[in-house]
């Protein structure tokens, strides 16, 4: 018993020995490796230094707001009677958008004219028989106010017919039509939409410890990409709008 013990002891430390040295072999090669290892040699890229202009830049995205934007509304109630625009067409100010009917003003009209002009013959008539002194002065008076009366009913009649008829108050581009032929618009209806997209805001924040370097006055830089691909920048003059302080600077629109 006491034999088998020695002998599996002495195989053992054979063993232990063995890794050992094994061990101590690959340690002393890669220590002779370490020290004989040399590194690349480092890539060197050279500029040859030049003096240029640097200026600070803040980039920020905005959005666009017309300058002009208006709901186009009726002035007065009335029916449909011609519509002479369509949906996304450009305007010129003073261009004829509707025309509602003015049947019944005309009419109207007809009949104050005449009135007028037989209260023009009655005031002819009556100047000369009063300096004839036929009449007294309180009968000529009576029939000068009423020409006057006359003309005024007649002019009220015309601004009724002219506000009837309505016209894009600036040059821009339409909106979507909200009204057809025939339909019955009650005073303020809406149109259509009008905006007026030459020249247009773009309208950006910038952060608040940038605030500083935004004045009143400063060059900016915008870039726009419409739907047709079409780029465009502009160097602007920087504003505020009040009382919030929003930056905005007006930017002409891209060109065909």
């Amino acid at each position: 018993m006491a034999k088998r013990m020695i002998v599996m002891l002495t195989v053992t430390l054979v063993v232990l020995g063995g890794l050992g040295f094994v061990k101590f072999k690959q340690i002393q090669v890669a220590m002779a490796q370490g020290a004989s290892f040399q590194p690349p040699p480092e890539a060197v890229t050279t500029i040859v230094a030049e003096r240029a202009e640097w200026s600070g830049v803040l980039d920020s995205i905005g959005t666009m707001a017309a300058v002009q934007g208006v709901t186009v509304s009726a002035d007065l109630p009335g029916t449909v009677e011609r519509v002479s625009f369509e949906s996304g067409q450009a305007v010129t100010a003073g261009a004829v958008l509707a025309v509602l009917d003015t049947r019944q003003e005309q009419a109207q009209l007809a009949a104050l004219e005449a009135q007028r002009e037989l209260a023009r013959l009655t005031f002819e008539r009556l100047e000369g028989l009063l300096k004839e002194k036929v009449i007294s002065k309180a009968e000529f008076d009576r029939a000068t106010a009423d020409l006057h009366q006359t003309d005024a009913r007649v002019g009220e009649v015309r601004a009724v017919i002219q506000r009837k008829t309505i016209r894009a108050p600036f040059t821009g581009i339409l909106g979507i039509r909200q009204v057809n032929l025939g339909q019955y618009l009650a005073g303020g209806d809406a149109l259509v939409t009008l905006q007026s997209l030459d020249p247009i805001y773009a309208n950006f924040g910038v952060p608040q410890q940038a605030a500083a370097q935004v004045s009143i006055g400063r060059a900016v830089r915008v870039t726009t990409d419409d739907a047709g691909q079409c780029q465009r920048r502009r160097h602007l003059r920087l504003g505020f709008h009040s009382p919030q302080r929003q930056p905005v600077a007006a930017l002409e629109p891209c060109g065909d």
